[in-house]
């Protein structure tokens, strides 16, 4: 039994369990394989195995360096790469998803990585709740536990034709979450929030979010990081 959630172009979007895991399908040919995340197998168990530790891009840009491992909010979550790296790393990680089948699909994940003796501990250094940020940040995190010392965001770039975002892994994924129209509000929230610093996470040749400029930039290969700075997290 599966849980339609729709339909958008051609496509009908159901999420059913799936040898015990809950799995986003499409169709095929279209998609490709059912959308799943997983914490502990696979790409994620990888990158915490090999990622490169604190010396990674988005460590450096959140500031867990030189002995400090602040909180953080992910007011993005998607599909929790970037919250899931950062708890491997000692710190704290709210997650906020808006979008309830890719919030689901969080859910289901956590629950997973919290039986996995490898994961456990990293699994409870995150929170997940549901909501959109972009319209009441300051209210998802006074309901949370986690003081937001860093606010990452990573908005759904606009789509081109030779984006990563075109493979079909992340078709789906797009089909649901659209484009983050909202941006420059979510920017607005962001920095009403965070005590010490926002953190965005960008295409590396994208502009910056509208309104206020990063005050530091941490560029790599594909993606950058443009950082606006309260104050140190030292």
């Amino acid at each position: 039994m599966g849980l339609p959630l729709g339909a958008a172009s051609d496509a009908e979007l159901i999420l059913r369990r799936q040898d015990g895991t809950l799995v986003l399908c499409g169709d095929e040919q279209r998609y490709g394989k059912p959308l799943v995340v997983d914490f502990v197998a696979g790409r994620a168990a990888h990158r915490r195995r090999f990622g490169g530790g604190r010396g990674q891009l988005i460590a450096r840009a959140c500031g867990l360096g030189g002995g400090v491992t602040p909180s953080v909010v992910d007011a993005t979550a998607g599909l929790g790469r970037d919250a899931f790296v950062l708890a491997s790393l000692g710190a704290r990680v709210l997650m906020i998803e808006r979008v309830a089948a890719i919030h689901a699909l969080l859910e289901d994940a956590l629950a997973r990585a919290c039986r996995d003796a490898e994961t456990a501990e990293i699994a409870r250094r995150l929170t997940l709740l549901h909501g959109d940020a972009a319209r009441n940040l300051a209210d998802l995190v006074a309901d949370s536990s986690v003081a937001p010392q860093v606010v990452h965001l990573d908005p759904m770039f606009p789509h081109r034709e030779k984006s990563a975002l075109v493979k079909k892994e992340m078709r789906l994924f797009r089909l649901l979450a659209g484009d983050d129209d909202d941006a420059p509000r979510l920017l607005e929230a962001a920095l009403d929030v965070a005590t010490h610093r926002v953190v965005v996470k960008r295409p590396r040749k994208a502009p910056p979010i509208a309104g206020p400029p990063p005050r530091h930039i941490i560029e790599g290969k594909t993606s950058r990081y443009d950082l606006y700075v309260h104050r140190s997290l030292a």
